[in-house]
């Protein structure tokens, strides 16, 4: 009975070998597990320790780049106001001097006066300028007396021609008579020489009466140019006579009187005395006369907006002792050349003036409107950095260093400027660049609110 339930060996052996596999599969399925628990583990944990050690270089790099505040330029706007300085001038000014030489008799404006083109300002009392036109009339009067003689002389020695002809004639056709009948024998031959010699001598006396003829005519000429020149002496004498008389050349205001009665003048430059001092003072001007009804303006308007100004644009026009008035004025010309020195264009405006209240010399402010078809950028005063390098402004570049860019200046409104040149508009810009920000340096750009 022991016998039929004790198993054989074969069943002994297979049983040993169930129970080995059944061990092997329990490690292997732990195995299988502490792998993938440990693959979640990993999931899970890894990328936490990443962006620790990422965030931790973050704070550790913001910890050494300094921060700045940046700004970008803005476009300022088309139309502005330009105000500029001006100087008030005459339209028309002039100083008149002495034509007569001579001693003033009389003046008739002062300083301050207005007077109307031709008005008489002064008399000038000169002799010997009298005594030329006298002079010079009298030798017309002997040239015109010169010509009337020469032209009876002509006159003369033209009858003397005809009558030398007519002898010539009788006495040619004597000879030519007494040629035959010396031929035929009724005459002698020395009869017939002798109406020979009566016709040469006539013949001689015609050649000498046109060579008379040609000889007064051109007495007659010269006479005739005589008295050309003489007229023309007294006419430039009877002119000079009149310069004794000084009259204004158009109407206008008397700015300066420089004669006195009685003081010796000299035509063109002379002593002259002082309207304000008994003393003698050399000065080449009678007086000096400006016309108000119209002045100019002239203003000096910067390069950058020189393109900007038209012949023919207006512009409101006030001076400090006027704060009621606005002028108006009109650009009329300019130079058409920048002023190497000032970098400036010289504009000419002009202003009405009727009532004479402008005055020349005056300083005036004078208004644009101008609109401009590409206006600059405007960036703060402080963006600005002078140095040796000349103006420029720290701009912060795509890799966050800094760059010094080299920019020309236009208005100044103060707080702001205008870059007329070295910005694109699409710069960073630090706001308030120091000695720290050297060129190269990293830095962390932070945008700056309003």
């Amino acid at each position: 009975m022991d016998s039929q339930h004790r198993p054989s060996p074969d069943s002994e052996q297979q049983t040993t070998s169930r129970k080995h596999r059944r061990g092997i599969g329990g490690i292997g399925w732990g195995i299988i597990g502490a792998v993938f628990f440990g693959s979640l583990l990993a999931i899970g944990i890894l990328p936490r320790l990443s962006q620790k050690s990422e965030l931790q270089a973050a704070v550790k790099e913001a910890s050494t780049v300094p921060s700045v505040n940046v700004i970008a330029p803005r476009r300022a706007t088309g139309a502005t106001k330009l105000e500029l300085p001006g100087s008030v001038v005459a339209q028309n000014q002039t100083t008149i001097y002495a034509r007569s030489t001579g001693y003033l008799r009389r003046w008739y404006a002062d300083i301050g006066d207005r007077v109307r083109a031709g008005q008489l300002l002064a008399e000038i009392d000169s002799p010997d300028t009298d005594q030329q036109v006298l002079q010079a009339k009298a030798e017309v009067v002997q040239a015109q007396a010169n010509v009337s003689q020469t032209r009876a002389n002509l006159a003369k020695s033209v009858s003397d021609l005809k009558q030398a002809r007519a002898n010539l004639l009788i006495a040619r056709q004597s000879w030519q008579r007494w040629q035959v009948l010396v031929k035929e024998g009724a005459v002698p031959q020395q009869d017939a020489d002798t109406k020979y010699a009566t016709y040469q001598a006539n013949l001689a006396s015609v050649e000498a009466a046109q060579n008379t003829i040609n000889s007064d005519s051109a007495n007659i000429k010269a006479a005739q140019a005589n008295a050309y020149a003489s007229q023309a002496n007294f006419q430039r004498n009877t002119v000079l006579q009149s310069y004794k008389k000084v009259t204004a050349p158009f109407a206008g205001v008397i700015t300066a009187r420089n004669v006195n009665t009685g003081v010796l003048i000299s035509a063109g430059n002379g002593n002259t005395s002082s309207s304000t001092s008994n003393t003698n003072t050399s000065n080449s001007s009678l007086y000096t006369i400006a016309a108000y009804d119209n002045l100019k303006v002239n203003v000096s308007v910067p390069q950058s907006l020189s393109q900007s100004l038209q012949t023919g644009q207006t512009a409101q026009i006030t001076v400090k002792e006027l704060p009621q008035r606005v002028f108006t004025g009109k650009v009329v010309r300019t130079s058409n050349a920048i002023d190497p020195t000032t970098r400036t264009l010289l504009t000419q405006l002009e202003v009405h003036n009727s009532d004479a209240t402008l005055r020349p010399g005056m300083y005036a402010n004078v208004r644009f409107a101008i609109n401009r078809t590409n206006p600059p950028f405007v960036v703060p005063d402080s963006a600005l950095v002078v140095n040796a390098g000349g103006t420029q402004v720290a701009t912060v570049t795509k890799d966050h260093t800094v760059h010094y860019q080299k920019v020309a200046v236009g208005r100044d409104y103060g707080t702001e400027v205008e870059i007329t040149s070295g910005l694109t508009g699409n710069e960073s810009l630090i706001a308030t660049p120091t000695v720290d920000e050297t060129e190269g340096l990293r830095v962390q750009p932070v945008a700056q609110t309003k």
